[in-house]
């Protein structure tokens, strides 16, 4: 009987340490320490899918793969481009900056991986897509209409659900072609006197023993001690009633609380929270932490409801999302993550959709070939600007540019990419070269994502006599510096600074994202006139 007793006890705490493999391996948060918000994950098998936000970017809505919740992979984009205006082209000087896609939710289901999300600003409608793997390539499946930070939900009776907004329900017809005539529209519950004037979005859903759990971040500006948290509502119909509780509610180093994502289960029984902090200038940055079911609650964090947080290891490396790129149209051994056999590789995307005859790999082979396709007066309304994430706590990036094929008002070069930021920039004036560097506000017209002026300042230039030229951009992110540094070299070896740091500031009002490495050519004159690029490096 003793016996008996303590081989129950010990498979009892062994199933405990099961649960939380997370705490036990030791790791260090953020554990992705770049831009990567408004997090979805499902697990099929071995692999766990995440989805996120990039809103202007394109292609768009990454989906990144991983074995273990820590090491993350970029394996496909859900879409190339949103031709839902010109807006999304930067035409007339209108934009879809802070806009574009938003909170995805992606789901397996009878074999298909499906994707749903919203794409803010007019139109306004949603988004549902659909592939048979999550590499690719995505289907669009239909367009419903707007829901606001939506969780796609299918039942087990084979209904269809969003959860969205503030605790709102909508049914979708079976086929997710639009909201069913006749079907649920309801709000679930009514917020409690501590939800009242709070921020309450962030929908994600999942069905566990038979309830249903809807967990979203709360934010409550202005009442001393309250930090941003996730919250859960539970309930055993999925019309309700649905009752609440805090899951988790902690600040977290010196950027406050942390809240809105998802819990997602593991294969060995084990379960995880994935919830992202706002953390200035690198921008929405995803924690990770053992979820614990405790009466029915999926309690997030460690033992002590705090984020877990290593500080005797590194970061976790990003390698499979960001990285250096040599251009190389034969690929390398990192596959579609770097450009390959002519095509963009996985670690970019576009500021706004590309104009595609307007670059290219293959014209001459080992470079990437920027054309000015459109003449602007400011580099926030510049088509084919290719960007990359920075990385915190520090990161580097630099390039080599050959520019001499550049005409009279061209503009080329790279920048910290931001609302406020900096640049690094060639400029080509008459039969003259100089090398700039400036600091750039974008302005947006009150209201709207109209590009109503740049306010650019001239701090520091050189001339420049040759045709080849290095540039490099670094970030400091540590202590809430958010700073960009600028340098030079004229052989690759041998860095001048030129200029001063520059403040990269999160601002959601505007960008809505963390800082970018962002390589740009642009015309200010007349078209006709390119650079070659012939490497990123980062570091």
């Amino acid at each position: 009987m003793i016996r008996k007793l303590f081989l129950l006890a010990f498979f009892a705490i062994q199933s405990l340490f099961v649960s939380l493999p997370c705490e036990a391996q030791g790791y260090r948060n953020p554990i992705i320490y770049a831009d990567v918000p408004d997090m979805s994950i499902c697990r099929v098998g071995d692999y766990y899918y995440l989805i996120s936000t990039t809103m202007h970017l394109m292609p768009g809505a990454p989906i990144m793969r991983s074995t273990d919740m820590q090491h993350w992979e970029t394996i496909s984009y859900v879409f190339p481009r949103i031709d839902d205006g010109p807006r999304y082209d930067l035409l007339d000087h209108e934009s879809v900056y802070g806009q574009g896609q938003w909170a995805s939710s992606i789901r397996y289901h009878n074999g298909q991986f499906y994707v749903w999300f919203t794409a803010n600003g007019a139109p306004g409608k949603g988004f549902i897509f659909t592939a048979k793997d999550a590499a690719g390539p995505w289907t669009l499946l239909s367009r419903p209409k707007h829901m606001h930070d939506g969780s796609l939900f299918f039942d087990d009776d084979g209904r269809v659900y969003v959860f969205c907004e503030t605790g709102r329900l909508i049914e979708l017809n079976e086929d997710l072609s639009d909201q069913k005539p006749g079907g649920v529209n309801k709000i679930l519950f009514e917020r409690d006197e501590e939800e009242r004037g709070a921020l309450l979005e962030g929908s994600s859903v999942i069905k566990h023993n038979g309830k249903y759990y809807l967990c979203m971040i709360s934010m409550k500006w202005g009442v001393p001690g309250r930090v941003r948290r996730e919250v859960c509502y539970r309930a055993d119909n999925i019309l309700g009633p649905y009752e609440k509780k805090v899951i988790l509610e902690t600040p977290f180093e010196r950027f406050g609380g942390v809240g809105q994502g998802c819990i997602v289960d593991g294969k060995n029984g084990e379960w995880y929270g994935f919830i992202f902090q706002d953390r200035d200038g690198i921008g929405r940055t995803p924690c990770l932490m053992p979820c614990r079911w405790i009466d029915d609650w999926p309690i997030l964090g460690d033992e002590n409801g705090k984020i877990p947080n290593d500080l005797s290891v590194d970061y976790t490396s990003m390698e499979g999302i960001v990285g250096s790129d040599d251009f190389n149209p034969a690929g390398s051994e990192k596959g579609n993550l770097v450009c390959h056999d002519g095509n963009l590789g996985l670690y970019w995307q576009w500021n706004h959709n590309p104009i595609d005859e307007a670059w290219s790999l293959t014209e001459r082979p080992g470079y990437m070939r920027l054309k000015t396709a459109r003449v602007v007066d400011q580099l926030f309304a510049a088509p084919n600007t290719l960007t990359q994430r920075m990385t915190a706590p520090r990161c580097s990036g630099s390039i080599k540019l050959d520019v001499s094929k550049m005409k009279d008002g061209d503009v080329a070069g790279l920048s910290a990419f931001q609302g406020d930021c900096g640049a690094l920039q060639v400029q080509k004036e008459g039969k003259k070269l100089r090398l700039v560097m400036t600091e750039q506000k974008m302005v947006l017209r009150r209201g709207t994502r109209h590009l109503e002026d740049a306010k650019v300042e001239e701090v520091a230039s050189v001339p420049l006599k040759r045709k080849q030229i290095y540039l490099r951009v670094d970030g400091d992110f540590t202590d809430g510096k958010d700073l960009s540094y600028y340098y030079y070299s004229l052989d690759g070896k041998n860095w001048i600074s030129i200029g001063n740091p520059v403040s990269v500031k999160f601002d959601y009002t505007r960008m809505f994202m963390g800082t970018k490495f962002a390589i740009f050519n642009y015309a200010t004159k007349a078209t006709g006139g390119y650079v070659d690029v012939d490497y990123f490096h980062v570091e």
